[in-house]
């Protein structure tokens, strides 16, 4: 049973996604919180799997309470995932930055919704649709500067291929079709890159890979 906790300030969305998320066989909302601060009191407590995060948040935003959750290594199994509005799309990049595992829309789909939240437990990233594709580019953008990453030495040339593929969006099903490998083959490139590298997750390889340099925006072909 994936256990979910829902961190949003208006009961009125919590509401939609708790009716959405309970009736499916293999989801269930672990607890609620209205704020930032409440949301990292019930992450200590209850420890569920995926935290649904809005970034505006009354008490402590969403962006500091995510902060402080992947920051805590007791609750590394904590997977965070971003709620936003395209009018707040400026802080999706930071969101990633900060330790988030992806992020959605809050007009999403039902049905992408279950998928991110069954994803995220899985450790993919929400980095996939071509919206977050172009959102990461305009984002990296405008980070700093490409920044030597020693780590990156450590890599194989076909690690260091298959992180930039990943670095631009792709799943280990678009990784394996441009490389002509099998995808369980993509998938032990970049679980081993990840584990070389000391990445959270998917999203943070993405990081990674536009403040190293090794993918640049606008590479999303």
């Amino acid at each position: 049973m994936i256990r979910v906790l829902l961190a949003d300030d208006q009961s009125l969305v919590r509401a939609g996604f708790r009716a959405l998320l309970d009736a499916q066989p293999d989801i269930e909302v672990a607890g609620e919180a209205a704020d930032g601060e409440e949301a990292l009191r019930k992450v200590r407590e209850l420890r569920p799997d995926v935290v649904l995060m809005d970034i505006r948040m009354p008490a402590l935003d969403g962006l500091a309470a995510t902060r402080r959750i992947t920051g805590d290594s007791a609750l590394a199994e904590v997977k965070v995932v971003m709620l936003t509005t395209f009018e707040l799309d400026e802080y999706v990049f930071e969101a990633i930055r900060s330790g988030a595992s992806g992020f959605l829309v809050k007009d999403t789909e039902p049905e992408e919704l279950l998928r991110a939240v069954r994803a995220v437990v899985e450790g993919d990233a929400l980095l996939s649709p071509g919206v977050t594709r172009r959102l990461i580019a305009e984002f990296a953008a405008r980070s700093k500067e490409p920044a030597a990453v020693d780590a990156l030495a450590e890599l194989t040339e076909r690690e260091r291929e298959v992180m930039a593929l990943v670095g631009i969006g792709l799943s280990n099903e678009e990784i394996a079709r441009r490389l002509v490998v099998s995808p369980l083959t993509a998938k032990t490139h970049v679980s081993r890159t990840m584990v070389k590298l000391g990445a959270r997750d998917r999203a943070q390889l993405v990081v990674l890979a536009y403040e190293s340099g090794l993918v640049r925006p606008g590479w999303l072909g």
